[in-house]
């Protein structure tokens, strides 16, 4: 049963929530998972992607199939270090399922978004992040209203004084990465990161 209390003073207190949210099944959607959800560390850099992928939804953890492990090596971090520097987080947090075509993962209802900015919201307050990183264009358009992910590549936004700096989804499905001008725009991107989690 899903339970939202009106307001949390701690970060594992909403994380006690959320690992046992059902609040997109209670509204009809035909979820693969649990929620996933990052440890959190202390971290004060948020890593917002669009929706688990299968792998995370076995583990309940993010960022852990063939797209972290591109992602990792995008931002040349281990694995110990990625986690203990981002807090990681989804506009939505079930692996969706696969797409009705059959081809990748069902992309979330916005009614689905709706429920899980809930979550966000409040990781926001309590969490305090720096820097944010969007990966993907769900999580550029869902945060900040940008439908045009390759012209936000290689910028930097703002959201509330925070820092935002988009990556393109590092999904083996997309061939945006290997578009050699889109290459310069991520290497780009990339330094933007190193720089701000380097202030």
């Amino acid at each position: 049963m899903t339970a939202r209390k009106s307001s949390y003073r701690s970060i594992a207190s909403l994380q006690r929530d959320l690992a046992r949210c059902r609040a997109c099944v209670e509204a009809g959607f035909p979820l693969s998972s649990l929620p996933v959800r990052a440890p959190y560390a202390a971290q004060r850099a948020y890593m917002y992607g669009q929706a688990p992928g299968i792998v995370e939804g076995e583990e309940r953890l993010p960022w852990r199939g063939r797209a972290g492990q591109t992602l990792r090596r995008w931002l040349e971090l281990d694995e110990e270090t990625f986690y203990s520097t981002f807090f990681c987080a989804s506009v939505t947090r079930c692996y969706p399922g696969r797409a009705p075509s059959g081809r990748g993962d069902r992309t979330p209802a916005p009614r689905e978004q709706e429920l899980c900015q809930f979550w966000r919201d409040w990781e926001f307050e309590l969490v305090r992040p720096r820097l944010i990183v969007t990966v993907g264009g769900l999580a550029l358009r869902s945060l900040l209203g940008l439908t045009d992910l390759t012209a936000a590549i290689g910028g930097q936004f703002d959201y509330g004084g925070v820092p935002v700096v988009p990556l393109p989804h590092p999904s083996g499905a997309s061939s945006w990465p290997n578009v050699p001008a889109n290459k310069q725009r991520l290497a780009l991107a990339l330094r933007l990161v190193h720089d701000e989690l380097s202030r």
